[in-house]
């Protein structure tokens, strides 16, 4: 540091501990143990708050140690680096689609194309079927029988009151 110092005075401006075999480091002229040097001027990981002192990662335009860049969720790693996010905030495709709604009714898996909402969920078009007779359905051709989709004859043979009479 260009200075002159005696051995016990030349210790961390911020813990007052000499420097072991580590070293020290200089920030604006003054000395830092390596502990305190990267608690106060590293750059905090996302995921925990400690310091990113060696192997980082950078995502969602911050740094994150490899182990606490997983799904918020599940603490899972993301499978061939394929992550997706809310909010500034990482998840597996499976977490994310549940926090949007985006999750079949009936196999549970992510939807990521045409889909029937009906019942107050949403289904994959192939999986929104009758429940008596598994015919496939759509939003506009379905009868809501207590929370259940039928199709218009099942939904007769239910309830034989019920019958559309064509003209």
């Amino acid at each position: 540091m260009g200075k002159n110092f005696h051995a016990e005075h030349f210790v961390c401006v911020e813990c007052g501990k000499p420097f072991g075999p580590e070293g020290y480091h200089e920030k604006d002229g003054q000395p830092y143990c390596k502990t305190d040097y990267f608690r106060l001027f590293a750059p905090k990981c996302r995921g925990c708050d400690k310091p990113v002192q060696a192997r980082f990662l950078t995502a969602l335009n911050s740094p994150w140690h490899p182990e606490c860049f997983v799904c918020q969720d599940c603490n899972r790693p993301f499978n061939g680096n394929q992550f997706f996010e809310i909010g500034g905030v990482p998840y597996c495709e499976q977490h994310y689609h549940e926090r949007r709604g985006s999750v079949c009714g009936a196999c549970r898996q992510p939807i990521n194309g045409k889909c029937v909402g009906a019942l107050g969920q949403r289904f994959h078009p192939e999986h929104f079927c009758c429940t008596q007779c598994n015919r496939q359905l759509t939003s506009r051709n379905f009868k809501d029988h207590n929370n259940q989709a039928l199709c218009q004859k099942c939904y007769e043979k239910i309830n034989p009151s019920f019958r559309i009479v064509e003209p």
